[in-house]
């Protein structure tokens, strides 16, 4: 493991903890970033996608690689009963991006401090991964034309995994995350009379049963899919049939052909559904990330990082490709790289990302530093 002062690794990250931030608005945790990698010798770049923070590091000849980690919040309330829990109603770091970033950083210090690498180190603090897309714009906006990294690496904890387990393999990792939203629009009236409407809340509650099975018949049975409907909406009274109603939810899969599929069959069955029941529909259907794909060589060399820093029993070969959804995606659709699951869950930390009472695992911080300096470290 590296040699770090844990005491002041631990208070940085349960202070972010304390002071969580939402996607594009991560000021002060990008301030904070900006600081420290400025203090340990980094040249620092701030702008890409508002609040994104990039800190290179030298050391003579050698690749250049890329290192990201997420910095946002989630819009949702804490339960965890830490002692360093959220200062901001509706805002919480639910998903260990506090813990991301001062890994990171950790990982910076270590290497400004040891100049274990050759080559240049590019630090990436990306901002707006909860579903926003940053990762997305950071590209857009000239990430890796400003730094040509030939690889570039991520990395998130993982309650599903113990501490001192890993997760890596090559190929589809993370799912393809869409966003769909269906509006059926007919003629409203009196419930007591539903001859005299055409109904959009049974046009809906119909389109919602008959979407859920797409998966199954539309699709490979071989391939991870799902469709989920997680909203329906219509009425404002218990004797009133509306005029319009609506559904939304999201689609996953591993595999771009599949969602082309899904994509069409959805606006299929919803049309369909309109036309028997002769209402008019409304069908709007966002890709918002893509499948987030692992490069050979460079899972290769992720994985014998891990090896190096956690042990040669780490790797969890067993564990399966998720169809949660990274933005770290759209990086990897630029430069080759691969991105790491690591394991935290233990005694005290068994709350899964996004569940109220979750809270980062500090002793993975110089577990995840260990794995990212073991893999810029020159071969021997």
């Amino acid at each position: 493991m590296i040699e770090a002062d844990m005491d002041a690794l631990v208070a940085l990250r349960r202070d972010l903890h304390q002071h969580p931030e939402l996607g594009f608005e991560e000021t002060r945790t990008s301030d904070l970033v900006a600081n420290r990698l400025s203090e340990i010798g980094c040249t620092v770049y701030r702008g890409l996608a508002t609040t994104g923070i990039v800190g290179t590091l030298e050391n003579g000849s050698g690749p250049m690689i890329g290192l990201r980690a997420d910095m946002d919040a989630l819009p949702m309330d804490e339960a965890s009963g830490r002692p360093w829990t959220s200062q901001s109603a509706g805002r919480f770091h639910g998903c260990g991006h506090d813990g991301h970033t001062v890994s990171l950083l950790a990982t910076a210090e270590h290497l400004a401090r040891t100049r274990a690498f050759k080559g240049t180190l590019v630090f990436i603090f990306q901002p707006a991964e909860e579903g926003l897309g940053g990762g997305r714009v950071m590209v857009e906006e000239g990430l890796f034309s400003r730094f040509p990294c030939e690889q570039v690496y991520g990395f998130h904890n993982m309650p599903l995994l113990p501490l001192g387990k890993a997760a890596l393999q090559p190929g589809p990792s993370m799912a393809s995350f869409d966003e769909f939203k269906v509006t059926f629009s007919g003629k409203g009236g009196h419930a007591a009379m539903p001859h005299l409407s055409t109904d959009s809340v049974f046009a809906a509650s119909e389109a919602c049963v008959s979407l859920q099975g797409l998966p199954a018949r539309e699709v490979d049975p071989h391939i991870a899919a799902v469709l989920s409907v997680t909203q329906i909406h219509g009425g404002t009274t218990h004797n009133v049939i509306p005029e319009d109603a609506w559904i939304a939810g999201t689609v996953r899969t591993l595999d771009d052909n599949a969602q082309t599929v899904l994509q069409a069959a959805l606006s299929r069955v919803c049309e369909g559904v309109s036309k028997t029941r002769g209402l008019s529909v409304d069908v709007s259907y966002e890709r918002k990330f893509p499948v987030l794909f692992n490069e050979a060589e460079a899972t290769h060399k992720l994985r014998c990082a891990v090896e190096r820093a956690m042990g040669t029993d780490a790797l969890d070969d067993d564990f399966k490709p998720l169809l949660a959804a990274e933005d770290f995606a759209f990086m990897l659709q630029e430069r080759p790289g691969a991105y790491v699951l690591l394991g935290q869950h233990d005694d005290d930390h068994q709350a899964m990302v996004h569940n109220p009472a979750y809270d980062f695992n500090d002793r993975l911080i110089p577990v995840a530093a260990s794995v990212l300096a073991a893999l810029v470290a020159p071969a021997t």
